[in-house]
């Protein structure tokens, strides 16, 4: 804790508590930051082992150097939450783009084509911050609330302090309800968050799968266990989905064509990366990727030879079959020896439905059990095959969420750079991610699909833009596990989807549906139609939540 000083000068930092909707900018206006003023850190009250965050405006007024964040313990009576549970970090500017004029996001996007800006959106881990004259800086305030805290109204404060300036000591309070909100690992929401390990080799400059590349992995994946991530992404060939992002994925499995005409497979890094991801407890499922590539080229080894060989051809070919039908055999006997076989899906996405039918079909001779996935459009003919099944936000006709649910299967829905919102580009509104899991609760799905949590830039720590799509629609971690705001208001809407459905369960055991139904209504505000009324600003996803924690936490404490 950082210990005030009496002297200096007192008028250079100024303090103020924002909305955590907001996401400043280069070219933010007076207006809109009196606007986000909030009165308070925390405007709902939290459940014990929630993580609830709260975002502190430091604004100068000459420069600053040295500029640091102390933390007090929080304290309600004789309990407390110590100071270690709680983090403030000084969030980055970085570089994003504008939207462009329609409403998809998808296409090139050469340098200049788009007007570029600086957006506070990184959550750093530096211990201090030099600041300039006139500076905008957030700073990222994130209490994890202990499962054992006892219930009760907190209070603390934050020592803003700088050389030769006077500290700034902001108070901020918390109230903890008698709640519990089960560990990450419990949560039922299912989080498909695409990972890129082969990013992370590129970034820190080591050998792929070596002891130095899991150690840099490490607080990224732990980052995304933390958010409740069901999935392992794996790869069961040579880029899948043809190099689209600044890192290609691999192929974490060797076939090897023999001498005699047979196949040998090598499943060495498979292994090690799903038993690793599984160690951090990411344990739910495995997806791979994919018989359908965008390009069609499978790769290969000859036997006797270390070159990487590939062919073409089509799901209707019989050098598919001849090349995929041995291998799903030989795959379905590994997982078996692994014990993941149950776990274990082939995975596709935005595929069409002729190609994924001979794919299925290819499948289904090979391994009649063998568990498929895809992400994609409202396709009924192939949906009763999907044990794990994603469409996109605005696909046509609804999914039969209940009967698939009933027979064990998942249903989930994803957004990528073809919605200009809701999304979670670096310019987006943050409510737009919290959006998310509300939404996912008002439509019945079980989770939430992204493409993309890691599939860094070429210098992912001052640049977001990419060469393809909108800034940020390729990561939402920064490297050494830094988290953005964007990924923490995603997280936040996932806890409340998990809070307000242990709620409905306990309403509907106590036959009290009177809440049910007042939720429900509640509810029915996040849809596409309400939300495109203020996309631009995200003015109706941050009300439309703010109602809707209003009333869950109204009828969690009614009698």
């Amino acid at each position: 804790m950082l210990a005030a000083v009496s002297c200096g000068r007192e008028d250079v930092l100024e303090t103020m508590w924002v909305s955590t909707d907001i996401h400043f900018t280069d070219r933010i206006s007076i207006e809109e930051i009196e606007d986000a003023k909030t009165p308070a850190a925390f405007r709902h009250p939290a459940w014990k082992g929630e993580r609830i965050w709260a975002q502190l405006l430091i604004r100068t007024i000459g420069e600053a150097d040295g500029v640091r964040i102390g933390i007090s313990d929080l304290k309600s009576g004789n309990d407390v939450i110590p100071s270690e549970m709680i983090e403030a970090g000084f969030v980055k500017y970085v570089m994003g783009d504008v939207f462009a004029d329609s409403f998809s996001q998808c296409g090139e996007r050469p340098v200049g084509k788009f007007d570029s800006l600086m957006v506070a959106d990184m959550v750093d881990n530096c211990e201090y911050i030099d600041l300039k004259d006139n500076a905008l800086q957030p700073v990222w305030i994130t209490v994890k609330v202990p499962e054992n805290a006892a219930a009760g109204h907190y209070e603390g404060r934050l020592t803003v302090k700088a050389k030769g300036i006077r500290a700034r000591k902001v108070p901020f309070k918390i109230e903890v309800l008698d709640r519990t909100l089960p560990s990450p690992e419990e949560w039922k929401f299912y989080l498909d968050l695409w990972q890129n390990p082969y990013s992370v080799a590129r970034y820190h400059n080591v050998e792929l799968w070596s002891k130095e590349h899991f150690d840099h992995m490490r607080p990224v994946m732990q980052k995304l266990a933390d958010a409740g991530q069901k999935v392992i992404t794996a790869t069961i060939m040579n880029r899948p989905w043809n190099g689209q992002t600044e890192d290609a994925y691999g192929p974490m499995v060797t076939k090897t064509l023999k001498a005699d005409g047979t196949w040998k497979y090598d499943y060495e890094v498979f292994d090690r990366w799903v038993e690793w991801m599984m160690s951090l407890g990411i344990d739910s499922y495995i997806n791979c990727y994919s018989m359908i590539p965008w390009e069609l080229e499978f790769d290969y080894y000859e036997e006797g030879c270390d070159t990487l060989r590939t062919m073409r051809a089509a799901p209707e070919e019989k050098a598919y079959s001849d090349y995929w039908t041995p291998f799903i055999k030989d795959f379905e006997s590994h997982l078996k020896e692994k014990g993941w076989f149950g776990i274990t899906r082939i995975a596709m996405d935005e595929r069409p439905v002729p190609r994924m039918l001979e794919a299925i079909r290819i499948i289904r001779q090979a391994s009649p059990e063998m568990g498929i996935s895809l992400a994609g459009g409202r396709h009924p003919e192939i949906e009763a095959e999907l044990t794990d099944y994603c469409v996109s936000f605005l696909a046509e006709h609804p999914v039969p969420i209940s009967e698939r649910r009933a027979r064990g299967d998942i249903s989930t829905w994803y957004t990528c750079c073809a919605e200009k919102y809701p999304n979670t580009f670096t310019i987006s509104p943050l409510s737009e991610a919290a959006w998310i899991g509300w939404r996912t609760l008002a439509d019945d799905y079980d989770g939430y699909l992204r493409w993309a949590v890691n599939s860094w830039t070429a210098d992912p720590m001052t640049d977001t833009r990419f060469r393809t799509w909108c800034a940020g629609d390729t990561y939402m971690i920064y490297p050494d596990g830094r988290s953005s705001l964007r990924f923490d208001k995603l997280v936040e809407g996932i806890q409340d989807y998990e809070k307000m459905r242990i709620l409905i369960d306990e309403w509907n055991a106590a036959d009290q549906l009177d809440k049910v139904a007042e939720l429900t209504r509640a509810l029915s505000r996040f849809d596409y139609k309400h939300l495109s009324e203020s996309a631009s600003t995200g003015r109706e996803a941050s009300e439309a939540i703010e109602e809707g924690r209003r009333v869950y936490n109204k009828l969690s404490t009614e009698d």
